[in-house]
């Protein structure tokens, strides 16, 4: 997969936002890759901020909804991941911002 479709799955996850925060999950640090095989099934890979968050589905479901309106991707797969842990320090600049992180 060529880097501009990668950043083009990733501005859509951009709109993905964590209910909880109020960021998106890609400034969160939450999606960890992505991937598009020759079927167009697209695979993100990604953690969530706390392993018993209620919203999983949701988010899910939203990063599926967010890769749909682009033409190469027929398909995404999810696959919530822990290993490695997530930690503020995945989050960019501008997610630590705006929650006041330092």
């Amino acid at each position: 997969m060529d880097q501009d479709l990668k950043d083009s799955i990733m501005g859509a996850l951009e709109q993905v936002v964590d209910p909880e925060l109020g960021i998106d999950i890609v400034n969160l640090g939450l999606v960890y890759d992505v991937d598009l095989n020759d079927e167009g099934v697209c695979e993100v890979e990604m953690t969530l901020t706390s392993m018993g968050c209620p919203l999983a589905g949701t988010i899910v479901d939203q990063v599926k909804a967010a890769t749909q309106d682009l033409p190469e991707v027929k398909e995404t797969e999810v696959n919530i991941v822990w290993n490695p842990p997530w930690s503020k320090d995945k989050m960019s600049r501008y997610a630590k911002i705006a929650l006041g992180i330092r």
